[in-house]
């Protein structure tokens, strides 16, 4: 699965530079962000955050994100915690009053930070798996969050230090909850769950992503 995971990415990446495809990037970006052409413009940005920037969506669920970005709209001031730094940490910088969010892999920390070097509200931490300080990051942040999103590594440790950051009435995205090693965690942090399953950003099958709610 890896393997196709892999060369699927590679062939996406080699299309999208193709020159004929200018016009179709220009159009993307101006499109419906919960449309057929954005949803299909990401297809060809898969581990391209200089693409998925651009095109304004985070690689989750599509109907999860659209839940996410009203309850954000709703909320201007709002705190985001992230675990796992990517197109959504652009993604939340553009809807969220502080973002901080930590990536555990060094190349992608820097890659990233080059991108979004002129976003003062966000805070992108790099912390390494070999001792506490990723899954800790969030006591070291400190204070109560809006949303807390889980999407990076050791998501089930994550979600067990990051709730009790957690605001009353605030969220957790937990993403990828198709996958079984998730399910005992989620199920036993006490939050209620809406799991979202369909249409996602970057793949081009069904997939899944929860909000937890606090």
């Amino acid at each position: 699965m890896q393997a196709a995971k892999q060369v699927y990415s590679a062939s996406a990446q080699a299309i999208a530079e193709l020159p004929l495809l200018e016009g179709f990037w220009q159009a993307a970006v101006k499109s419906d962000p919960w449309g057929g052409r954005r949803w299909l413009a990401s297809l060809l940005a898969i581990h391209q955050p200089e693409r998925m920037i651009p095109l304004d969506c985070p690689w989750w669920n599509v109907a999860a994100t659209r839940e996410i970005d009203a309850f954000l709209a709703a909320r201007p001031d709002a705190r985001v915690f992230e675990y796992g730094s990517g197109a959504s940490t652009a993604w939340l910088s553009r809807r969220a009053r502080e973002v901080i969010s930590v990536e555990h892999h060094a190349g992608w920390h820097a890659r990233l930070g080059e991108l979004i070097a002129d976003r003062a509200n966000v805070r992108l931490w790099h912390r390494d798996l070999s001792g506490p300080g990723y899954v800790s990051a969030i006591a070291e942040a400190g204070g109560q969050f809006d949303l807390i999103v889980v999407d990076g590594r050791d998501r089930n440790a994550c979600l067990a230090q990051a709730l009790p950051f957690l605001k009353t009435g605030g969220l957790v995205l937990f993403d990828d909850t198709g996958r079984r090693r998730y399910r005992s965690a989620i199920k036993a942090c006490g939050l209620k769950e809406d799991r979202h399953f369909g249409r996602s950003y970057c793949v081009p099958y069904p997939d899944f992503t929860s909000i937890l709610h606090g």
